[in-house]
């Protein structure tokens, strides 16, 4: 992967590395330790899978849908999408919107990227019947049989998935030779510069 400057402090600042105080044999191989109960996941391999969705992402664009049913993903996935060209699903995934042709939304994916297998179960589902690959940001705790590919982080923290989705437009943009500038927590993409806040969902005002 293409490193960033003190990429290090942005893992950290953001908390991608934190997981659950839960593990599955799905995510086993991704954890590298355990602090005060909770499972930390390895860095190395988080990049490292980034950088492997990037690669399937950057050659199957614009066919590529990106999903979240949560709202703590939400503005992560709607800048993801329109940087990169990606289709967002946000909210409840319709189903048949990747199996039902007759359905007004149906839609024929390349990829499938979704933000929690286990909250967008219906969308991995789907995808895996019609055959489409899917990439999952997993946590310590997710189940992920039906992923093709896991991005193994912290995929419930608002600045956390954040940071994800940062670093996952940033490195489709730098396979295709779009990022003018890199540095800690920003790009240049087309004269405009991106930070991680602009991919993090806030919380209403007067919400907990």
């Amino acid at each position: 992967m293409s490193m960033i400057e003190n990429i290090d402090k942005l893992i950290l600042s953001a908390g991608i590395r934190i997981g659950t105080n839960v593990k599955t044999k799905y995510m086993e191989q991704f954890i590298a330790r355990a602090n005060e109960g909770v499972y930390m996941l390895d860095m190395n391999k988080t990049l490292e899978r980034i950088d492997a969705a990037a690669s399937m992402i950057s050659r199957s664009l614009p066919k590529v849908v990106a999903c979240s049913t949560k709202d703590n993903a939400k503005i992560a996935v709607l800048k993801f999408c329109e940087l990169t060209g990606a289709t967002p699903i946000i909210g409840r995934f319709m189903p048949g919107t990747l199996t039902n042709p007759f359905l007004s939304t149906y839609i024929e994916p390349d990829v499938v990227l979704v933000s929690d297998p286990q909250a967008d179960l219906q969308a991995v589902v789907e995808a895996t019947n019609a055959g489409v690959p899917v990439i999952a940001i997993a946590n310590t705790d997710n189940f992920a049989s039906k992923v093709d590919l896991i991005i193994p982080a912290n995929n419930r923290g608002r600045r956390a998935i954040a940071a994800v989705y940062w670093l996952l437009t940033l490195e489709v943009l730098n396979k295709k030779g779009l990022v003018e500038h890199k540095q800690f927590d920003t790009f240049i993409y087309k004269g405009n510069a991106y930070k991680v806040d602009d991919f993090e969902t806030k919380l209403e005002e007067g919400a907990e």
